[in-house]
C-alpha cells in the first residue's frame, strides 16, 4: 500500500497544504522546526488516530484553527481507500471511504505504518512504558479485537485502582464490588498478554534472522516478554486465570497499602537478548541499536505477512543516527517494496542509489515545495 495524496488543514504549523507523493521514496529537506516532522506524524496520526509524540490531541491543532483535519487517499491492492480524520477540542472524527467510522478501533488497521525516529533507539534501553507502548500500537494495526480488549482492561483497571485509591491503608477491606472487578481484571487482562505472547512469537520470527544478517551473522537475537506475574506463553487461559488470581491474592495486602494494581499486563516488559546477554543491561549501543533497527525491519516484513500488503515506513530523522553499515542495511531492506518517508535536514552523507532516486520535497516554515 502507499499514500498518493496528503492534505492537511489546521494542522500542527500547517494552514493548508496538499501534497503529492511518489509510491517509493519520498524525502523532506530542511532546517529543524520547520514542519518536516509534522508531515510525518500527520501521516501516523492519519493511520493510528494518535500521535506518536504527543497524548495531547490539542497540539495537533493549529493555534489559529477550531480543528485539525488530515485527508489522505491510500493505494491498497483493491483500489483505492480515502481516509478522513479531523482532530477537534471535543475529540476525533473518522472516515474511512466517506463513511463516518463510530468506533476508532475499526478504523485503525486500514492503512498500515512503521514509524522509526530517534526515541523509537530507547525502545530497546528506555522505560518498560516505552516497550508496552511499542506493543500495543503494533498489536493494533494487524488486530481491531486486540484494542478492543485493550480499551476494556484499561476500563476495568482504572474502576478496580479507584477503589484501592479510595481504600488506602486499609487493612481488612471487604467488598463484594471489588471481588467481582478483580474477576472482571483477571478475564480481561489474560486477553491481553495472551495477545502479546502471540504477537512475541511473530517478532522473534521475523527479527531474529534480520538481526543475525545486520550484525554479520555474528549475533543471534531473542525476544521474551516478561510478565510481572509469572505467566508462560503455553498456558491455556484457564491456567493464566488462576495463576492471575492467586498472584492477586498474594499482594492483595500490599495493593490496599500502595492503592494501586501491581500485578498485571500494565506492570509487564520485554527483553532482548543477544547471545544470551540482556542488551538493555549489558549491550553495547551498536548492539542495543542493531536491535531497534531488527524490531522495526521485522514489523514491516510481520505486518506484510500479516494483512498482505508492505506497510509504510516513517524515518524521521533517524538516518543521522545510524552508521553508514546499518544505514544500507535498512535502504538495501526497503528498496523498490515500501514507500517511505525520510527527514533530514541533509541528504549530504547519505551515499545510496534510493536516496537519490527519491522525489525531494523542501520545508520552509510550514510551506513544502516539490522538485
Amino acid at each position: 500500500m502507499y499514500i498518493e495524496r496528503l492534505k492537511l488543514n489546521g494542522y500542527r504549523n500547517y494552514e493548508q497544504v496538499e501534497l503529492q507523493f511518489s509510491p517509493n521514496i519520498n524525502v523532506f529537506i530542511g532546517e529543524n522546526a520547520q514542519g518536516k516532522t509534522n508531515v510525518m506524524e500527520a501521516i501516523y496520526v492519519l493511520a493510528m488516530a494518535k500521535s506518536h509524540r504527543t497524548s495531547n490531541d490539542k497540539e495537533l491543532i493549529r493555534w489559529d484553527a477550531e480543528y485539525g483535519k488530515i485527508e489522505g487517499d491510500i493505494q491498497k491492492k483493491y483500489g483505492k481507500l480515502p481516509l478522513e480524520l479531523i482532530i477537534s477540542k471535543k475529540g476525533k472524527k473518522a472516515k474511512a471511504n466517506h463513511l463516518d467510522q463510530s468506533r476508532l478501533s475499526n478504523y485503525i488497521g486500514q492503512m498500515n505504518v512503521v514509524m522509526f525516529a530517534p526515541e523509537d533507539l530507547n525502545v530497546v534501553k528506555g522505560s518498560p512504558q516505552l516497550r508496552r507502548r511499542f506493543l500495543d500500537m503494533e498489536i493494533g494495526q494487524i488486530s481491531p479485537v486486540y484494542l478492543h480488549d485493550l480499551s476494556a482492561f484499561q476500563k476495568v483497571l482504572k474502576q478496580r485502582n479507584h477503589i484501592l485509591k479510595k481504600n488506602q491503608g486499609k487493612k481488612d477491606y471487604e467488598d463484594l464490588s471489588f471481588d467481582i472487578y478483580t474477576e472482571q481484571y483477571v478475564v480481561a487482562a489474560v486477553k491481553v498478554i495472551q495477545k502479546r505472547f502471540e504477537f512475541m512469537k511473530l517478532l522473534q520470527k521475523w527479527a531474529a534472522p534480520i538481526h543475525h544478517g545486520i550484525s554479520r551473522k555474528l549475533e543471534n537475537l531473542e525476544i521474551h516478554y516478561k510478565s510481572v506475574s509469572g505467566m508462560e506463553a503455553n498456558w491455556d487461559t484457564a491456567q493464566m486465570e488462576k495463576h492471575l488470581l492467586e498472584k492477586l491474592k498474594e499482594q492483595r495486602n500490599r495493593e490496599f497499602d500502595r492503592g494501586v494494581t501491581l500485578v498485571g499486563p500494565h506492570r509487564d516488559d520485554l527483553q532482548f537478548f543477544v547471545n544470551g546477554y540482556d542488551v538493555q543491561t549489558y549491550g553495547s549501543q551498536g548492539q542495543q541499536r542493531t536491535t531497534a533497527l531488527s524490531l522495526k525491519l521485522a514489523e514491516i516484513q510481520l505486518i506484510k505477512n500479516e494483512v498482505g500488503e508492505s506497510p509504510i515506513l516513517l524515518l524521521d530523522d533517524v538516518l543521522s543516527e545510524l552508521d553508514d553499515y546499518r544505514q544500507s542495511h535498512l535502504l538495501n531492506t526497503i528498496q523498490g517494496d515500501v514507500q517511505t518517508f525520510v527527514t533530514t535536514t541533509s541528504v549530504e552523507g547519505i551515499d545510496h542509489n534510493t536516496i537519490r532516486e527519491a522525489k525531494m520535497f523542501h520545508v520552509k516554515q510550514g510551506s513544502v515545495d516539490s522538485e
